[in-house]
């Protein structure tokens, strides 16, 4: 080669190297861009079918209440799914957990069709259950398969199942900013991976604005009075704040026993069968609809007038023995129930408006139980206002607090404990508290 193109080639490759060292976020930028428009948009598309099919049973239950009595032989089809051919699939969202402490294989497609139907079907026949599960589940093993072909090294891989946990979240409520947060917050008590924040954000606003494309409506809940902060109001937020974190633990606690109880059966499948058979003769015996399912209509009534004290109690069982079960779906939307209907009926005992209460239990429970204050804080604003956002904040870190190391997630580590009297936690696991 000549001289002077010699001498070219080297300050080109000097020019560009400059270039990178002081713009070496573009690629990066460009890269995450292009991995969550195609996981966000998928993901997206996703949650849209999935609430789209919820909806659908949810009414045909409704419509057909003779369908619950099958709830049993349901359980039946779910249990023998998974024995037979769902082992690897059944830990749920606690192997999207060690996925992101100790990436491994790849989380297998199939946990996405498998936990679509079982949780269509525990919603059809009746069951009490959520959809965040669902929609977690769903959302990694769909992003998971994009991490050979985009060539993503262990610590990306990482990122990519933190992203596409977002994606799934924020598009299943609606609420992208607390779904980022959550996504980062909820598998490592007391810290935050920000090095996903980028694609946890792009991949939660990318499947929100796609879900929002499909037409699939969300559930709206307002809160028309928000009094000023003061000491009284201060006390009475954190007043309901223990109860909240008391509530959230319980809850926990009941998961943790309840699924220790059906473990005793020998065969998995029969698990769903006995659990179905005592939720039927409870709906049965109770004479009412309105505690199985989602319960969002409950929800919404929770912030319109004060609810009786038992009815959180209520959805409190029928989800625990649900999901213990081994039935499908989620804990959160429950955990909106049962925060909601005990702050609607918290507002008999403490002045507060009835909607702010049910709006902050709305929130406080859930994080309590799943040890995520921040996305819960904002959570409640995304969904019901920037004015609550203090009243929220307030109860959600005393939840936080007082429901201890305990959670619903039982695969979740302890990066920092919550106070210096658990400091000896650090670093386990909260099933191995």
């Amino acid at each position: 080669m000549p001289k002077h193109l010699k001498t070219i080639s080297k300050t080109s490759k000097i020019h560009f190297s400059a270039f990178f060292r002081k713009y070496g976020v573009l690629p990066y930028l460009l890269k995450w861009i292009l991995i969550t428009i195609v996981i966000g948009g998928l993901i997206g598309t996703a949650s849209a079918g999935f609430l789209q099919s919820l909806n659908w049973v949810t009414n045909y239950r409704e419509a057909n209440l003779w369908i619950i009595a099958l709830l049993p032989i349901a359980g039946l089809g779910i249990g023998l799914l998974y024995h037979y051919y769902g082992k690897e699939v059944a830990a749920g969202n606690n192997l999207l957990i060690d996925a992101i402490h100790e990436p491994k294989q790849t989380i297998p497609f199939k946990m996405m069709p498998f936990v679509y139907v079982g949780t269509i079907i525990t919603h059809l026949f009746g069951g009490s259950a959520g959809r965040e599960g669902t929609a977690l589940q769903m959302a990694g093993a769909i992003a998971d398969q994009f991490s050979k072909p985009f060539k993503l090294t262990k610590e990306e891989r990482r990122i990519l199942i933190i992203a596409a946990i977002a994606a799934g979240f924020g598009s299943v409520f609606g609420t992208p900013l607390a779904g980022a947060i959550f996504a980062m917050e909820f598998f490592l008590i007391g810290k935050l991976k920000y090095d996903a924040i980028f694609p946890a954000f792009a991949a939660a606003v990318i499947a929100d604005v796609v879900t929002k494309l499909w037409g699939t409506p969300h559930t709206h809940y307002h809160i028309d009075v928000v009094p000023e902060m003061s000491f009284a109001n201060l006390a009475y937020t954190v007043i309901a704040g223990v109860a909240f974190g008391l509530c959230a633990a319980a809850f926990s606690k009941g998961m943790h026993l309840s699924s220790s109880i059906f473990k005793r059966i020998k065969y998995p499948p029969l698990r769903p069968v006995i659990g179905g058979v005592i939720l039927v003769a409870i709906i049965y015996l109770s004479g009412t609809t309105k505690y199985i399912g989602l319960g969002v209509p409950t929800i919404v009534e929770a912030f319109e007038h004060e609810m009786p004290m038992y009815s959180f109690a209520i959805k409190m069982a029928l989800t625990i023995l649900t999901l213990s079960a081994g039935f499908k779906g989620g804990e959160v939307t429950p955990l909106f129930f049962i925060g909601a209907t005990l702050g609607s009926a918290l507002a008999f005992f403490l002045p507060l408006p009835v909607a702010l209460a049910a709006g902050i239990g709305f929130v406080a429970v859930f994080a309590g139980a799943t040890n995520t204050p921040i996305a819960c804080t904002l959570m409640a604003i995304e969904l019901f206002g920037a004015q609550c956002g203090i009243y929220a904040g307030i109860a959600c870190v005393v939840s936080y607090i007082l429901s201890g190391h305990t959670g619903i997630y039982g695969q979740q580590v302890i990066g920092e404990p919550k106070h210096r009297r658990y400091l000896f936690y650090t670093g386990k696991r909260i099933d191995e508290i």
